[in-house]
């Protein structure tokens, strides 16, 4: 079975984030499955130009033409698809990656509630020793949201919140958006050139010539309580 990367999409604030993800992995060759939440599809519209459709399969086909790609190479299921490869340890053997999580996504999995297919993907990977990245975006963190990153770390996730760093003297949104992929791409063991790692000389590059994917300026909206 050859590998796919599943992209999670919660209504947490942070949609350009998975949207460029997509983007990049789809530019390096990989195949994509993306899941997402009904909030999910409210905070895209929010946050950037995009209005995706509301069914899974005209979904993969919105995404295949807006990223380039053959309709093999990106799919969409259904938050209750539970038919789905993702559902299943012996389906689809490939990395979890929940970008954004919300924190109600996060107390989920760690509870290990699997009440819709992005919790149940997660919790597969978990049980599985599969690579799952949680990709909060939640300021300031509760104990509660604190206790379920370090019980989630312990079982073997990787907690990467969306915090963009500055060292990289950024020169726009796309760039702090890059930033936050490149780690994404590096826990993957993808060779990225979005962003170099400290101490390099090389220059800041893109991987792919696509565009990124636009997003609107907006206040910080603490969305991330949303599933």
């Amino acid at each position: 079975m050859s590998r796919r990367v599943c992209i999670a999409v919660t209504g947490a604030s942070g949609a350009p984030y998975a949207l460029r993800l997509a983007e990049v992995l789809l530019s390096t060759g990989e195949s994509v499955d993306m899941i997402f939440s009904k909030a999910a599809l409210l905070v895209i519209a929010t946050e950037t130009d995009l209005t995706i459709p509301p069914k899974p399969r005209a979904q993969a086909q919105f995404l295949a033409e807006r990223f380039g790609v053959g309709d093999d190479r990106i799919r969409v299921f259904g938050r209750e698809d539970w038919m789905a490869p993702w559902a299943s340890g012996s389906g689809q053997p490939g990395p979890v990656i929940i970008c954004p999580c919300s924190t109600g996504t996060l107390s989920a999995i760690a509870t290990g509630a699997s009440n819709n297919l992005i919790e149940r993907a997660a919790d597969v990977a978990l049980k599985e020793r599969r690579k799952l990245i949680l990709v909060p975006r939640e300021t300031p963190l509760s104990d509660i949201h604190l206790s379920n990153m370090l019980t989630l770390s312990k079982m073997g996730a990787v907690i990467l919140p969306a915090s963009p760093g500055f060292y990289h003297r950024p020169e726009g949104i796309h760039d702090l958006i890059d930033f936050v992929v490149a780690r994404i791409l590096n826990q993957l063991g993808i060779e990225q050139t979005l962003m170099p790692g400290w101490g390099s000389d090389t220059e800041t590059s893109t991987v792919s010539t696509a565009t990124p994917t636009d997003s609107k300026t907006q206040n910080d909206s603490e969305s991330s309580g949303r599933d």
